[in-house]
């Protein structure tokens, strides 16, 4: 096997990932290329990148695809990141929405859900917000990525004793049931409120039938050039209801000349 990726063999990586899931590689990604691909490559015993491109660009059965998407992106996230749009979530937008949804039909989504933790704090926050208020609400939650790994881990709802510790002992006693001395498991009762679907969010049109008052697409766009993430923007955009928020990553932001959406405060916007 030839230990490096040639200029033709990153071309073709790096326009196949944009072309497919908007992900933008820059030239200092080559040799991280190389390297989170090279285990594939020995397992199918190609002998260089481009071997393994055509592998993956003549594959059907969508197999190669989702590993190749498992292995090119990094799914870092933690319960109560980035805390103050959860704390606004719960003290701001719960209460107009409380007083504004006439249906009492909640949609949420969480766009880039990866392992779970955000969806679950997001629902977490509902259950305790409309506790004692009824079974009238509808608290059912959307919960989307482009990876099968972290969704399957997302589903099983799994964490170690560690990973929740950002948590609220009560949350902790409410919330989750002891899995092994080192781990604990979501509640039925949460897992019960979460549709974990597989996501590409480069889709032409969103399918929903329905528009979201409140979406989570944090630490994405990151990955999008201006071009890309304008797109998918205005697509969100398209498919939230009037006054719908929209919460992005403190570290991404949006072109407030361009974009339809109001600032409200730091990587939160409205549909006004």
């Amino acid at each position: 096997m030839v230990d490096v990726i040639t200029d033709n063999e990153f071309r073709l990586i790096r326009d196949y990932i944009g072309r497919k899931y908007g992900i933008h590689l820059s030239e200092e990604k080559k040799s991280l290329i190389y390297s989170r691909l090279r285990p594939v490559m020995i397992e199918k015993g190609f002998d260089n990148i481009k071997q393994y491109y055509d592998y993956l660009v003549s594959d059907r059965t969508g197999e190669a695809s989702v590993i190749f998407i498992d292995r090119m992106t990094t799914n870092h996230t933690f319960f109560m990141r980035e805390p103050d749009h959860f704390f606004y979530f719960r003290d701001t937008i719960l209460p107009y929405l409380e007083k504004t949804v006439k249906n009492h039909d909640l949609r949420i989504w969480s766009a880039g859900c990866s392992s779970g933790e955000e969806p679950y704090t997001l629902q977490m926050i509902l259950q305790d917000y409309f506790r004692g208020k009824g079974s009238k609400w509808d608290t059912q939650l959307l919960a989307t990525d482009i990876s099968t790994t972290v969704l399957d881990k997302a589903i099983k709802g799994v964490y170690s004793n560690e990973q929740i510790k950002p948590l609220s002992d009560e949350w902790k006693r409410m919330y989750f049931r002891k899995y092994n001395s080192e781990n604990v498991v979501v509640s039925d009762d949460i897992k019960s409120k979460m549709i974990f679907k597989k996501f590409n969010l480069m889709e032409g049109k969103f399918p929903f039938r329905q528009k979201f008052q409140v979406i989570f697409c944090r630490n994405v766009m990151i990955y999008f050039d201006s071009d890309t993430r304008a797109k998918l923007v205005d697509k969100f955009y398209d498919v939230s209801e009037e006054g719908a928020y929209l919460f992005i990553g403190h570290s991404e932001s949006l072109n407030n000349t361009s974009t339809r959406y109001k600032y409200i405060m730091p990587a939160v916007y409205r549909k006004i």
